[in-house]
Order: structure tokens, then C-alpha cells, then sequence
């Protein structure tokens, strides 16, 4: 059934009963009979109801159980610099440039001399390690409902004494709806990340919700994820699994992945959300990753956000 293309909502997405076998890399759904255009998220204002109910019950998570395994399964080689985790390796120099550049156009943000960071979906603490041992960083605060990977980050962390401080590197085992809310939005976090996390979860929009109210004013949501074209399928799918097997099989779903438009939509939706950012991102066996002007439009990009001041 195709979704309304008037409609442009985060929504949960769901699971399609499918044997993965022909269907190459990051995809359990027919995404090969599915023309690029057809907005498998949608945005609804109603996404916002988990977040804000009153009820003393846990929320439902957006973690998907299916990831959870398989990235516990690769916990022991994520600080393989040749291993399956390789090429968030080589991004990772792009993701500190991207953000310095968010940073570097805002003067308030320039102005910040010790930043508190929150590192959502953390994994082995690529990203993690590497912003806390930044001169200009208090403390780096990083979750992962995964917990053979952090028990990999753990171990990793202690063999630098310069990060195994207290207080300077904190991995926590947990999603982001039982995190703890900032007691007010000035306690919040300089720098939210979300590496390669949006294309993992079940419900981007709920997911979001979450994750907001932990940025403070002034501060910057920073992500990276796969938009949802053909060309996507092609290079992830068949190419980065099948022909160059550079990515575990089963590593993404290509029916989770999102468009950029559908994100800077939903967040025009936001009140007290401002200036947006977005930098495609691309690739190239024997050069790697490489910026892309205009990839945003059909692969991998970063996008980022920043909160109004209040």
C-alpha cells in the first residue's frame, strides 16, 4: 500500500516478513519493486503523544531487539581498524569536521569553551573517545542499549588514562527513553550525536521526541544516516555488501533509512528549532569517505540542527 505523498510524517515503520537473501545488503522488505519516491515515513503530529503523556509506565521503546543482536554480535572486532566496523573508522574525521563547521558559523557556539556532549547509540565509542579527548571538551556522556559493545567500549576507554578520568568519558547501558530529562533545558548538552543511529530504530519520529529536550538552548542535534533512494539500495545494498563485503550482511534495513527532506520538514514543524545544516557524504574503495555536494539527495549525509536560544 502506498503512503499518501501529502503526508510527510515520522512514523513507526513496519516490519516485513521477508527472506533477506535476494534483497542484497540493508533491506528486509521489496524494496527492489518499490519505486525511490515512495515516502515509506511518514510525519504525523501525533508523534509527539509518547513523550509528553503523564503516565507513570515506561515508555515503549524504539530500540529494535533485531539490531541489538546484531550488533552484539560484533562487539569483539569494533576496534578492528580492518574489521566490519572499518568504514565508521574513516568517517569518523568527517563527522568532527561537519560539526566544527556547525559550530564555527554560530559565534555563541564558538564562545563555549568546555562542551558537555551526549553520544546517543554510541556503539564501541568511536565518536566518543574521540570528542573527549578534545581540548575543548568537559565530559562526553555515551549510551548504547547494546551491552557486549560497551563492555568493548569500557575496555578500550581504560587503556587511555587521559579519558579514564572520572567524570571525562561515561558510557551508560540504556536507551534514550530511560535516560533522565535534563531538569531544566539549560542543564542540557552542548552537542547531542546520533552516528549512524536514525536507520537502526523503529519509530524515527518517537525516537526524536526522546532525544530533543537533552540538547540546550544554543545547542546543536548533530546526525548522520542514509536517505532512501535507489541509488542508496545500490551502493549499500549491492555494493558495500555483495561485491566489495566492506559491511556485515544484515547490517541495515533500507526501509528505516530517511530522507532529508522528510527530516528538515519535521523539524520546521518544531518550535524553538532553527538553523539546519546538511553535507552528503559518499564512499570511494581506496580514498574513502569523501564530502559530496548534493548527496544528501540520494546517499549517505550528515544533517544537523541547532536549538533557538531562549
Amino acid at each position: 500500500m502506498k503512503a499518501s505523498r501529502s503526508i510527510r510524517v515520522l512514523r513507526p515503520i513496519p516490519r516485513h516478513p521477508i527472506s533477506p537473501a535476494n534483497l542484497l545488503i540493508h533491506t528486509r522488505i521489496r524494496c527492489a519493486y518499490l519505486p525511490s519516491s515512495t515516502p515509506l515515513i511518514r510525519f504525523s503530529s501525533t508523534s509527539s503523544s509518547s513523550s509528553s503523556a503523564t503516565s507513570t509506565s515506561p515508555p515503549k521503546s524504539t530500540v529494535d531487539p533485531t539490531e541489538v543482536s546484531h550488533f552484539n554480535a560484533l562487539a569483539s572486532s569494533w576496534w578492528d581498524p580492518v574489521g566490519p566496523s572499518r568504514l565508521l573508522h574513516l568517517m569518523n574525521p568527517l563527522r568532527h569536521t561537519f560539526l566544527s563547521r556547525c559550530r564555527g558559523a554560530d559565534s555563541s557556539s564558538i564562545s563555549t569553551p568546555h562542551l558537555r556532549y551526549l553520544d546517543i547509540g554510541c556503539g564501541g565509542g568511536i565518536f566518543a573517545e574521540s570528542a573527549a579527548r578534545l581540548p575543548t571538551t568537559l565530559s562526553v556522556t555515551a549510551i548504547d542499549p547494546t551491552p557486549e559493545v560497551l563492555k568493548i567500549a569500557e575496555a578500550h576507554k581504560r587503556r587511555d588514562p587521559t579519558i579514564a578520568a572520572p567524570g571525562k568519558l561515561t558510557y551508560i547501558n540504556t536507551s534514550i527513553e530511560n535516560l533522565p530529562r535534563p531538569a531544566s533545558p539549560e542543564e542540557g548538552y552542548d552537542v547531542v550525536s546520533l552516528f549512524e543511529v536514525l536507520e537502526h530504530v523503529n519509530a524515527p519520529g518517537p525516537f526524536l521526541e526522546h532525544v530533543l529536550p537533552h540538547v540546550k538552548p544554543g545547542g546543536w542535534l548533530v546526525m548522520s544516516t542514509i536517505a532512501r533512494t535507489w541509488t542508496s539500495w545500490l551502493v549499500t545494498n549491492v555494493m558495500a555488501e555483495d561485491v566489495l563485503r566492506i559491511v556485515p550482511k544484515g547490517t541495515h534495513d533500507w526501509a528505516k533509512y530517511v530522507n532529508e527532506d522528510e527530516l528538515r520538514n519535521w523539524f520546521q514543524g518544531k518550535a524553538g528549532w532553527g538553523e539546519m545544516r546538511t553535507q552528503g557524504v559518499m564512499y570511494m574503495p581506496g580514498l574513502g569517505w569523501k564530502e559530496v555536494g548534493g548527496g544528501e539527495g540520494w546517499g549517505n549525509y550528515f544533517f544537523a540542527v541547532r536549538r533557538a536560544e531562549t
